[in-house]
C-alpha cells in the first residue's frame, strides 16, 4: 500500500480539480487521469497522468494546466510525467463524474465487468434491451433504453453519436474503453 503524504494528497486534490478540457464539466480527478503526485521537496513535485487514449490531443493541455494551478500553490517545479501502464478505462470514471456526464446530457459509459479487452461486435444499431443488451445505453435525458446509434464518432474520439427513439434527442454517449 503506498501512502502519501498530508501534502501530497493537498497537491492531489488542487491537481484533480483541474477541469478537463474536452469535457469540462468533469474534473481530472473525476475523469480518473490523474493517477499520483510525487513531492520530492518543497519545491519539486512530479504529477502521474494516464492519457485516455495514446495520442489524446488533450493530453499537453492538461500537464500545462496541472503545472500552473501547482504553480500559483508555490510549487516551483512541476513535471507532469505521462504513465500508461496501468491503461485508463472508463472503469477509471467516478460516480460523480458519470452523474455529471448524465445531468451535462452524455450518457456515461457502462461499468466492464472485467478488466480485460472490451469485445466489440458488429450489428444492427438500435437499442433492443429486451432482447439482445442487458445493459443499454439509456438516454441522458429521458432515461428511456430504446436508443440507436447514429455514429460510432461524436464530438471526440472517445464519444458516439446516439438518438433516442422515446424523446427523439440525439445524445452523446461516452464509449467503453
Amino acid at each position: 500500500m503506498v501512502t502519501i503524504t498530508p501534502l501530497e494528497a493537498e497537491l492531489l486534490e488542487l491537481a484533480g480539480s483541474v477541469p478537463d478540457p474536452e469535457l469540462p464539466v468533469l474534473t481530472l480527478r473525476e475523469l480518473g487521469v490523474l493517477r499520483a503526485v510525487h513531492v520530492h521537496d518543497a519545491d519539486t513535485v512530479e504529477v502521474e497522468l494516464t492519457p485516455t487514449y495514446t495520442g489524446c490531443p488533450a493530453l499537453e493541455t492538461m500537464s500545462l494546466d496541472i503545472e500552473r494551478v501547482l504553480h500559483e500553490h508555490g510549487i516551483r517545479d512541476v513535471t507532469v510525467r505521462t504513465v500508461l501502464t496501468p491503461a485508463w478505462t472508463t472503469d477509471d470514471i467516478t460516480d460523480e463524474g458519470r452523474r455529471k456526464l448524465r445531468e451535462f446530457g452524455i450518457a456515461p459509459p457502462r461499468a466492464h465487468r472485467s478488466r480485460g479487452p472490451v469485445p466489440v461486435t458488429l450489428g444492427p444499431t438500435r437499442a433492443r434491451p429486451a432482447e439482445t443488451d442487458n445493459d443499454p445505453v439509456r438516454c441522458p435525458h429521458c432515461g428511456s433504453a430504446d436508443t440507436e446509434l447514429l455514429s460510432r464518432f461524436s464530438s471526440t474520439a472517445c464519444k458516439a453519436l446516439r438518438r433516442c427513439l422515446a424523446c427523439r434527442e440525439p445524445f452523446d454517449h461516452f464509449k467503453e474503453l
